[in-house]
């Protein structure tokens, strides 16, 4: 450098531009299911399972900023030795555009995001439909649960969760696994079993997980959910309601209406109804639920009567003829009123889907029992099936799908449109709900 000279200032740095705050994303903690699910009264709650405690929501957070505080979940039940986790819940307000479950309260920094959760939309488009979707292990049949092929609900939950429903309607029977794999089967090598949650996370969290995440669930409680099965779990994890430990199983639940936008369901326990021994007092009790559900929906919102067991169903009966209907739900319904104001009912129970119209005004049927456990052969066309009791109702045009899938109901102008998939997500039919009739017109 030259004596004398000195070197200009440099110039000032640009200032930075202005970063654009991303938004949060869930970090990983174990949270060993997250769910929402509608409740009576036309609300929704959060439900978690968690074996490290409760964690918190935040409801409509936007860009990172809280519009409200964390808002811990409360304690709905105690881990005990069958069920080592916490079941929490909290009520969603009205109007909430977003939920993040947050693990603040779990050891994490506050407003850590655990889970995006599905929101309740106002009016539904796109419902997705199914049931029976555990593995039975039992004393009578073994499947092979290791098998994706022979025990497909993980892959329809992953399939049925890539369409993007507004909203699942679950008909029942989760949990299936109730006696030890045999020994040397390699079909259900490893499985849990009895009634605890290792089995509901066998048999229902981890394989239904994509589509807990999808959107939210109505739930029924199916027959193998009832209080000499796995009643206790459905009332701890699922049930509407408080959870008594006290108690933990009530025989029944009585009828109930959640709100699917303008239409109304009504959720049914029928899990203890027998499809063939008739017994006073189960009639006494479901004709006592008849007698309820004339006070739910009415003239501006027909109801959909979703219950486990189908009152007027089929399956194969000696030299292949339809045969079906459950005697006690027949005995208590007695002249039919009650279904005044029911424009559709839907029911698990039997594994296939069945699509049925009554002769008379008895509301058509929907039978999606086809999620998962082994099948149930039924025959094509279901006309003439023979029901038990003396009701005097008849089918008028039915029929049966058989594989494993599930169904979606698809809004349109006139009614909704069903779209019945493989356990792949291949459409295989289709059919419509419209003018009180459900058709399926023949596949071309």
């Amino acid at each position: 450098m030259t004596a004398g000279c000195t070197s200009p200032a440099p110039a000032p740095a640009p200032a930075p531009a202005p970063v654009a705050t991303p938004a949060p994303q869930p970090a990983a903690h174990p949270i060993y299911a997250a769910w929402v699910q509608l409740v009576p009264g036309g609300g929704a709650e959060v439900r978690v399972i968690n074996p490290a405690g409760c964690p918190a929501v935040i409801f409509n957070q936007r860009n990172g900023t809280p519009a409200q505080p964390e808002i811990p979940l409360r304690v709905r039940a105690q881990p005990d030795a069958d069920y080592p986790f916490f079941t929490c819940s909290l009520a969603i307000p009205p109007g909430t555009t977003q939920i993040d479950l947050v693990a603040g309260h779990l050891g994490e920094p506050q407003g850590t995001i655990v889970e995006h959760l599905p929101v309740p939309v106002p009016v539904p488009q796109r419902i997705l439909v199914l049931g029976d979707t555990g593995c039975r292990i039992s004393k009578y049949a073994v499947q092979a649960c290791n098998d994706p092929k022979a025990w497909p609900f993980a892959t329809v939950s992953k399939a049925a969760a890539a369409l993007k429903p507004d909203l699942v309607l679950h008909l029942g029977d989760y949990h299936y696994r109730e006696v030890a794999c045999p020994e040397g089967n390699a079909g259900c090598a490893g499985s849990p079993w009895g009634y605890n949650g290792a089995v509901w996370d066998a048999d229902f969290f981890t394989p239904a997980a994509p589509l807990l995440a999808a959107a939210p669930w109505i739930v029924i409680r199916g027959n193998h959910e009832d209080c000499q099965r796995a009643g206790a779990g459905f009332e701890r994890l699922l049930a509407p309601g408080s959870y008594d430990a006290a108690m933990p199983c009530h025989a029944h639940i009585d009828p109930y209406v959640v709100m699917a936008g303008r239409q109304a369901i009504a959720v049914w326990d029928n899990a203890s109804a027998d499809d063939r021994t008739e017994d006073a007092a189960t009639v006494d009790k479901y004709t006592k639920d008849f007698a309820m559900l004339k006070g739910l929906g009415g003239a501006k919102h027909p109801l959909w009567l979703a219950g486990h067991r189908p009152i007027w169903a089929a399956v194969t009966g000696p030299l292949g003829v339809p045969i079906g209907g459950n005697i006690n739900l027949i005995r208590a319904v007695g002249d039919l009123s009650a279904l005044g104001n029911v424009s559709l009912q839907l029911s698990g129970h039997i594994h296939t889907f069945e699509a049925i119209n009554y002769d008379g005004k008895v509301p058509p049927q929907i039978v999606a029992g086809h999620g998962g456990d082994n099948l149930d052969p039924t025959p094509l066309n279901l006309k003439g099936t023979i029901f038990q009791g003396s009701s005097g109702v008849h089918v008028k045009d039915g029929l049966s799908v058989g594989g494993f899938g599930f169904l979606m109901m698809t809004r349109t102008s006139k009614g909704w449109s069903i779209e019945l998939y493989d356990s792949d997500g291949t459409p295989k039919r289709t059919c419509t709900f419209a003018s009180g009739r459900v058709d399926c017109p023949p596949v071309k």
